[in-house]
């Protein structure tokens, strides 16, 4: 039986394929700035309106960009990056031109960007139709560990909620159906969610092992030991 914090390899290799992440050189750039990262901006990101909290604690480099941030919160947090989304970010707005209105481009800012402006937290808007709303907040700064890769997600707790739930209101009503047998509608929330999602699922080392993947550091799978980190 697998630990908590084990993972299958052939199953995280499979994830990213279905989310349309097989193709590695597209990342080469992300990659090029993970192996040369010297500073690293420790970022918690905790998703808005439920309880007990769904959060993610990330080492980021800080010359990556709030797009690298975007696919890094993706990952982390188990997202699978089918929607649009949008950073808020002392009442300017970052995102993806391309595809969202009257936004900065995301690729034009770095973290060690934000870091200077002084900005202490700031917002992560994703999915405009169930509205899931994280707060990041900017813990500090601290050097990079050589021989470990970055993106890391150090810490975390919860898994994050189906994709298409219908948000908050409607994923606290998933919860109380999990909860509780006799649930009149317990049967239609299971189909949605899938009968296998468990709500307390978090292993930071599936979650190392997708950001290695996603972030083209090819034969990584794990970020820093937790043990060796201020978290």
């Amino acid at each position: 039986m697998k630990g908590e914090n084990e993972f299958d390899h052939c199953q995280i290799r499979t994830l990213l394929y279905h989310r349309g992440l097989n193709n590695l050189t597209r990342y080469s750039i992300m990659a090029e700035t993970c192996r040369t990262a010297t500073k690293l901006i420790k970022l918690k990101v905790t998703l808005q309106g439920i309880r007990p909290p769904i959060w993610r604690r990330l080492l980021m480099p800080g010359g990556m960009t709030l797009g690298e941030l975007h696919l890094a919160i993706q990952t982390a947090m188990g997202w699978e990056d089918c929607h649009l989304h949008r950073f808020d970010i002392a009442d300017r707005a970052y995102g993806d031109p391309l595809s969202v209105d009257f936004v900065a481009d995301e690729e034009r800012l770095t973290l060690d960007g934000v870091v200077r402006s002084r900005v202490a937290r700031f917002r992560y808007t994703y999915d405009f139709g169930d509205d899931w709303e994280h707060v990041i907040t900017i813990e500090g700064t601290q050097p990079a560990l050589d021989g470990h890769t970055y993106p890391a997600c150090v810490a975390g707790r919860r898994n994050c909620p189906p994709e298409d739930c219908g948000g908050c209101w409607s994923y606290q009503e998933l919860l109380s159906a999990l909860a509780d047998p006799d649930h009149p509608s317990r049967d239609e929330w299971i189909e949605m969610a899938d009968d296998s999602f468990d709500p307390e699922a978090f292993s930071a080392n599936a979650a190392n092992a997708l950001l290695a993947i996603r972030f083209g550091q090819q034969g990584a799978t794990d970020g820093p030991s937790i043990s060796m980190l201020d978290v």
